[in-house]
């Protein structure tokens, strides 16, 4: 086994971690990559990620050169020019825009559970912004509505950028919301879950409890 030419900083607890994870999982590249464990919150940026890393942005990722990308989408592209299986993003046609769409989604989804957690478990209880949370709540169930209803079947396709991206924000729905018990609401999308939250990468990349 070679030795890693990459460095991944990353916090286990992110989604948007967990999806670049699945994806060198999914695409046998883990043993080319360091781990580096990074731990932030909004207001305790790292002066080492900052370096190369000016937004402070993770996951990032440093390449065997020396050169730093950043935001999971980037990493994604990055990683899926890297392996000889098929791609889990199509370069090209309409099934590229359709699957980036939904996976774009799926980042929203998280983006909205994320600014929940932040509100939530940074603010005090009296400075909460409740309209606003009830926003964000809104942007997760529209999301969670339109995958169940209108891209369950092209998502039961292949286990693709879309479909890592979904199923990546419903384990964090499940990591941060234990009680939104979305499942009863939409069986369709509780039925795909349960078949691909068994797979090896999604189970190895568990957010810790």
């Amino acid at each position: 086994m070679s030795a890693p030419t990459m460095t991944l900083y990353f916090n286990a607890a992110s989604p948007f971690a967990r999806k670049v994870m699945v994806m060198l999982h999914e695409t046998a590249q883990l043993d080319r990559v360091e781990l580096q464990t990074t731990v932030l919150t909004p207001v305790s940026p790292s002066a080492e990620l900052n370096e190369d890393n000016p937004a402070g942005k993770l996951p990032a990722l440093r390449l065997a050169d020396g050169n730093v990308i950043h935001d999971s989408r980037v990493i994604l592209d990055y990683l899926d020019h890297q392996h000889v299986g098929l791609p889990l993003i199509p370069r090209e046609g309409s099934a590229r825009w359709r699957r980036l769409t939904l996976a774009s989604l799926a980042d929203a989804l998280l983006d909205a559970a994320v600014l929940i957690r932040y509100e939530t478990a940074l603010r005090p209880q009296e400075k909460h912004w409740d309209q606003w949370l009830d926003n964000q709540q809104q942007k997760i169930e529209r999301s969670l509505h339109y995958f169940d209803s209108d891209a369950i079947t092209e998502l039961s396709t292949s286990f693709d950028v879309a479909s890592i991206s979904v199923a990546v924000a419903l384990g964090y729905l499940d990591f941060r919301q234990p009680d939104l018990n979305w499942r009863s609401t939409y069986p369709r999308l509780s039925a795909w879950y349960l078949d691909v939250s068994q797979r090896p990468s999604m189970i190895a990349t568990q957010p810790p409890v």
